[in-house]
């Protein structure tokens, strides 16, 4: 007897980093137009930290270095009261790029298209995988399409020494972001494209280190679409591309050195294919993507009905004299019996 799967594998997911995939520049920008700060002085000093600290003797990640840096805004008033609450409702002020985000309701729709499609109850889950601030996105027009957000993250009243042996807690009134929750940096962002395969954004359970066998996985990799704008995706698009599944860069259209990326990111065999960032209904990016989602699709049909017919097995027959079959006639009683067994 075979085993039964955890999960039917009936899933799709499409996977999207944020900056400069569904929104055209960075999500910070509406922190910095709301306190007054120089978007630009930010930048070149966050880019200026690495080196910096090194000399100190001191590595940092140049992905996640912003986050410390947003700490000490706060910490020196500039941000001053910036909250996670306060981080959300920025959020509603992000602009998205073109067919945004009526793309993505559309595209699930897709698995409701064919008759075998809803027979197998195929469907479609995006994704946003990000190294920017997650309470910005959940704040964002688009999170009520989102089953999931995986990006960085603030505490804001962090637990004092010894809190486990205190009885009663003195409550901070100024609530303010004070430490960093959750990192995500480019490489950590494949920990959870396998969170997603895994199942354990679903179920807490489940490790994201613990071995599942492939046929025990929610998502299969080769049911995933991973979408992002560039370079700094490259270890996405590795885990992706590399276990079958397909993986697809966008360009700001105006940005020519993005195309030239995006173009040198084909030739080298990190994706698929690439292009602009416009998810309007007649853009190659939306015909793209629409096409792979079917392809995927047709693929789980086939894999569903072939399981299918593998586990039926042809009922008995009556048998007559004449019968090559040993020439014994079967007993009809007998046989109806057994026919359902």
């Amino acid at each position: 007897m075979s085993k039964k799967s955890l999960y039917k594998q009936n899933i799709i997911a499409c996977v999207w980093d944020f900056d400069k995939t569904l929104i055209p520049g960075y999500m910070q920008t509406p922190l910095f137009d709301a306190f007054g700060i120089d978007e630009k002085l930010f930048w070149k000093e966050v880019n200026a930290l690495p080196e910096i600290y090194q000399k100190k003797g001191t590595r940092v990640s140049s992905d996640t270095i912003y986050l410390n840096h947003l700490i000490s805004y706060v910490k020196n008033g500039i941000l001053e009261g910036l909250t996670n609450a306060k981080l959300r409702e920025l959020g509603q002020n992000l602009e998205f790029c073109p067919g945004l985000p009526e793309l993505f309701p559309l595209l699930q729709a897709i698995t409701k298209e064919s008759e075998a499609y809803k027979k197998h109850n195929i469907q479609l889950e995006h994704y946003i995988i990000s190294t920017g601030l997650a309470e910005m996105i959940r704040g964002s027009k688009i999170a009520d399409y989102v089953t999931d957000i995986f990006g960085c993250e603030f505490i804001e009243a962090p637990m004092p020494p010894h809190f486990s042996k205190q009885e009663e807690l003195m409550i901070k009134l100024d609530f303010e972001i004070s430490q960093i929750g959750t990192i995500v940096d480019n490489t950590i962002k494949t920990r959870y494209i396998f969170e997603i395969n895994k199942g354990g954004n679903k179920n807490p359970s489940i490790d994201v280190n613990a071995y599942i066998d492939k046929s025990d996985r929610r998502i299969p990799i080769d049911r995933m679409i991973y979408v992002a704008d560039g370079p700094s995706d490259i270890p996405c698009f590795s885990v992706v591309k590399n276990n079958g599944g397909k993986t697809y860069a966008v360009f700001q259209p105006e940005n020519d050195a993005e195309f030239a990326q995006n173009d040198a990111l084909l030739h080298a065999g990190r994706i698929h294919s690439y292009g602009p960032a416009d998810y309007t209904a007649n853009s190659t990016t939306t015909k793209w993507l629409s096409m792979h989602i079917r392809k995927i699709c047709d693929s789980v049909v086939q894999e569903c009905e072939s399981a299918l017919s593998k586990s039926i097995q042809e009922p008995p027959k009556h048998l007559h004299k004449n019968s090559p079959d040993n020439g014994i006639a079967s007993d009809s009683s007998n046989s109806d019996l057994e026919l359902f067994s």
